[in-house]
Parts: structure tokens; sequence; C-alpha cells
């Protein structure tokens, strides 16, 4: 007689941690010795494959979630996958990073293990493209814990990566999807014995629960980001576009894209009149009030089924209607708070507008932007004055972009910071880091070091 034992849902789920964390634990014990040249080889095939997929990926990922724009999801998609890419094979993560002749110190990059990576609904493909490529440049094997109503996309992006390493010659395992992501499997996943690193992308909850897990975690803060525009600035037109463009991109699901403008009262009308042309729709306090229904619920946190949609979109949910080529819902405000809700950081196309009479009012708004909720993440700046500028910089965020797209500047691809899909916003928000992340993040870095000096002379 055969007997048939069917799992529960929950226990299906812990049982596909323990595989999948087990199963990585191995292949990153094949591959901790492995030099660059092949994981470099492992790294261009994965891209290639990757790639070649970001449509099939970004159209799965629209479907599945309900969330973003599919055309700006395949530029994400490219981006991990062709310029992050290349970055990060112009560089080294594993073995000798760096000779110091002079005083004798060889700096080495070891891996670190298996890599426990949470995947947040908004972003999926591309996160999970993003920190494929990056653990496995740094040695190491991951498994992809995605939020369940993105599912079916994380782990069709996680099996492209997995059967391109694998066809370069990497070992089974290497890179892996949870099937079934439950909250318990994602907590089994993070404490399991063999996970080294925790990289976590996703809701204020499951950034809590990942630092919570007991292992070493780089997570990512909030990103109520501004965007000042000084009297200094060279091109309103060109400030008013760059903001335009970079909050409704994917219909605002990146956290860091602009929340807010901050404008000099001196060219505020003709920055105005640009932010209009660019496809900005003014509210008056009704539709303030309405739109902030529809976006918040009675606790004050994001209506999860309202978030990523279009502009247009959220003016009909919220009864009433802006021209259809409307990119952006654009409320003027007077003050930063909870008793503001449209002050918050919101992920959808939607601006809150301040006026300052000067940059010195505008440092000290866009402070208190930053302290509800947008420490350590990012600041732009639309300034030709070097003072300005200068005094901008001691801002509490760990990107503070000038003269480009929050966005496009802060993931590094108009602005020369290390390009990535993973920002750390640093202690200011709880975060042990506060770079952009690299695969140099995710590798222990060991130093030879010969003695330079007589060791008695300690005595002297």
């Amino acid at each position: 007689m055969t007997v048939t034992i069917s799992l529960d849902a929950d226990l299906a789920a812990l049982a596909d941690v323990r595989a999948k964390a087990d199963a990585g634990s191995r292949a990153a014990r094949e591959i901790e010795n492995a030099d660059q040249a092949w994981l470099d080889e492992i790294i261009r095939a994965m891209a290639k494959a990757g790639y070649a997929a970001s449509e099939q990926l970004a159209r799965l990922a629209v479907t599945e979630t309900g969330y973003g724009v599919y055309e700006d999801k395949v530029v994400k998609n490219r981006f991990n996958t062709g310029f992050v890419a290349e970055w990060m094979l112009e560089r080294r993560a594993v073995g000798v990073l760096w000779v110091d002749e002079v005083h004798k110190v060889t700096a080495i990059g070891s891996p670190m293990g298996l890599i426990a990576a949470i995947i947040p609904v908004t972003n999926p493909t591309a996160t999970i493209l993003f920190k494929s490529l990056a653990a496995v440049k740094a040695g190491n094997a991951i498994v992809h814990a995605p939020h369940p109503r993105a599912a079916r996309c994380s782990n069709l992006a996680a099996e492209i990566m997995a059967e391109a390493a694998m066809r370069a010659g990497a070992p089974d395992g290497l890179i892996s999807c949870l099937t079934d992501p439950t909250l318990e499997a994602t907590q089994a996943l993070m404490r399991h014995p063999a996970v080294r690193l925790v990289m976590a992308t996703g809701g204020p909850a499951m950034v809590a629960a990942a630092y919570s897990s007991g292992k070493p975690t780089i997570a990512v803060g909030a990103g109520n980001v501004p965007a000042y525009v000084d009297s200094s600035v060279t091109d309103v037109a060109e400030a008013a576009e760059m903001i335009i463009a970079s909050k409704s991109f994917d219909n605002g699901t990146a956290c860091v894209a602009e929340q807010s403008v901050v404008v000099a009262e001196s060219v505020a009308e003709p920055f105005f009149r640009h932010f209009e042309q660019q496809g900005a729709a003014w509210l008056n306090a009704e539709q303030q009030k309405a739109l902030t229904g529809v976006l918040f619920d009675e606790r004050g946190a994001l209506r999860a089924a309202n978030v990523g949609q279009s502009a247009v979109r959220l003016a009909e949910l919220s009864g009433f209607t802006v021209a259809p080529g409307t990119k952006v819902l654009a409320a003027e405000l007077g003050r930063v708070g909870r008793d503001e809700p449209l002050s918050r950081e919101i992920l959808g196309p939607v601006l809150s507008v301040y006026r300052v009479k000067d940059s010195t009012e505008g440092w000290t708004r866009c402070r208190e932007i930053l302290a509800f909720g947008g420490e350590g993440h990012t600041v732009a700046v639309h300034a030709a004055d070097a003072e300005v500028i200068a005094r901008f910089g001691a801002l509490p965020a760990g990107r503070i972009v000038i003269n480009t797209p929050a966005l496009f500047g802060g993931m590094g691809y108009s602005a020369e910071v290390d390009p990535s899909f993973q920002l750390g916003t640093g202690t200011w928000s709880g975060s042990i880091c506060s770079d952009n992340v690299t695969p140099l993040h995710l590798v222990n870095i060991k130093r030879i070091a010969h003695q330079v000096r007589p060791w008695r002379g300690v005595y002297a």
C-alpha cells in the first residue's frame, strides 16, 4: 500500500527554506576559492540572460503586482544587467583587491558565503537581477525571499539568473528563490544557520524583521527625498523636467525619487510654469483631502492597493479628473509633519511643493522633510551657487546629487556614485551602511600586513 503524506502550506514553505538554504550553502562552499576571472565569466552569462529577459520580466512584474509602468521596469532591468553589470566587471571583489607596496599591506576579498535577500513588491525583478549579480561577483550564493504578491516574477528572474550561471559552470543551488514566500518562511530563511548576511529591501516591518534576525544586515531606510530649486539655478525648465521625469518614472515606486520640491520664491513662478508644462497637475485643498484618503488608511499607513498607480488613476480613485497626459499630482503645502500626510513618503507620482524665501529657509525645510521619514537617503539640489551647494552638503543624507534627477543620480547613472539597486541610508535611519551597495560590501576584506617598524619600539 502506498501512503501519501501532504504537507500544509506553512510546512511546505519551511521545507522549501531549508532545502534552498542547504543547497545554497553547499554551492557557496564549492566556489569559496574561485578566482575573479572565473566568477566574471558567470557574471557575463547572467547579465546577458537577464538583459535578454528584461521585457518578459517587466511585463510579468506589472501584471502580477499591479504596480508601475512596463516600459520603465524594462529600463530598470536593463540598467542592472547592462550598466551595473559592466561596472562590476571592471572591478575586483575577491582575491587581491589592492597592494600598498610602501606600507607592505595587501587587501584580499573573501566571500561571505550564503546571503538571504529580501525582495520588495515594488521593484521585484530588477532587485533580484541586481542582488544575484552582486552576490555571485563576490563569490557568494544567494536565496531570494520575495514579497508574496511578486512570487511568480521573482522566481522567474531568479531562475533565469540560476540557469545562466549553471550553463557557465556554476554549481546548482548558487541562486534560488522561495517558491511560496510567507512572513514565517522569510524569517526562517534569515535565521537559518548557514546564512551569513541579510540584504533587505522592503517595507519597514520587513526591514525591522531583518535587523532582528540575529544576522548581519544591510538594509534600506525610508526615502522622503526633498529637491531644492535655488535662485541660482541655471535652467528652471531643465530642473522641472528632471524632477517630473524622476518622480513619474515607474509611477513613483523608487524610494530614491523626489517626494518634495522646495523652491526659492524668486524662481517659483517660472519653475511652476515649466512644472505644469512637464505634466504636473495642481490639487486644491478638497482634492488633496480626497487623495490623502486614497493613499493612506486610518492608521496612516500607505494603502497597498494604491501604491505605484499612475497620476491619472490616483485622481480617478480620488473622485476627480486630470488631463490625460498628467504625470504627477502636485500639492502645495505649508508645513511638514503628521498632520500633513501628503508631506510623507509616497510610493506614487505625488509631489508636495513648498515655497521658501531663500536658500537658508530652503535648507531648513529640507531638513524638516528628511526628519519626517527620510534621514540618510537622498537630497537633490538644483543650483549654480557653490556656497549654496556646500551648505546643503551638511544635510543628513547618504546621497546629495547636484543638478540631476534624484532617481538617476542616486542610483549611480547620471552622477558618479557607485551604480546600485540597493541604497544604504546609514545610522541616520538605523542602517549599518550609507553607501550604494556593491559587491565589495558582500566580502570580508583581509589585510596581509608585514612588519614595517621594529616591534620593540613600542616600549620606548
